[in-house]
């Protein structure tokens, strides 16, 4: 707890000052460019990975990046309003649904139910990619379980880039081009970022991209 307390003094006597004038501006309205969805985990910081200041990302984070289809959004409104607000009411012009390495979350999906028994809600979460292991599965081929564990996480953004385009508010700006929906591949050991590219229909190094 005392590390918590130290940060915010530090946080106030350091960042703040140093960007006064920004949390000046921005304390009254915000106009982020970028929804980011990704995943609760503690290793993944959007902030960082995007070398973006505060007021520039809105962001929805849940267990393994998940995005609910139009047909289960009654069921899961935290999640879904919080996207809902980004395009509707701040009009953000992007959307990045950005996965990453060793997700507990994409782990869980091919677990025994038995074996989250005591974590109902988290299995009804995850249950909203009941499907996705299925398609692992007649993609494997070496039959690892470090093949099924990034073919999971990848596959899981590109579902969620689907899940977005089933409510018609994204499929509309998308289509007008006004928005536009990005996958990414975090790697977290080595700070690699994969982009999703829809002509190729493979997530090549950000680096490379010219």
């Amino acid at each position: 707890m005392d590390k918590l307390f130290k940060g915010v003094l530090d946080f106030k006597r350091q960042d703040f000052e140093d960007h006064k004038d920004l949390f000046k501006d921005l304390g009254r309205e915000q106009k982020p460019h970028t929804l980011f969805i990704g995943c609760s985990d503690s290793r993944v910081v959007p902030t960082l990975i995007t070398r973006t200041l505060p007021g520039e990302l809105f962001m929805v984070r849940n267990v393994a990046n998940i995005v609910p289809p139009l047909g289960l959004s009654d069921q899961f409104v935290d999640t879904v309003s919080t996207i809902e607000y980004a395009v509707e009411v701040l009009d953000v012009d992007t959307i990045i649904v950005c996965g990453h390495s060793n997700c507990g979350g994409c782990f869980a999906l091919h677990a025994d139910p038995q074996d989250l028994a005591a974590m109902p809600n988290l299995q009804r979460w995850l249950a909203i990619n009941k499907d996705l292991p299925l398609k692992v599965q007649e993609l494997m081929v070496e039959g690892s379980a470090a093949e099924r564990e990034w073919l999971t996480e990848k596959l899981n953004v590109l579902q969620q880039m689907r899940n977005l385009l089933t409510y018609p508010f994204i499929r509309k700006q998308v289509r007008d081009g006004t928005l536009q929906i990005l996958g990414w591949y975090y790697i977290i050991e080595t700070g690699e970022v994969f982009n999703f590219n829809d002509e190729t229909g493979h997530f090549e190094l950000v680096a490379e991209i010219e």
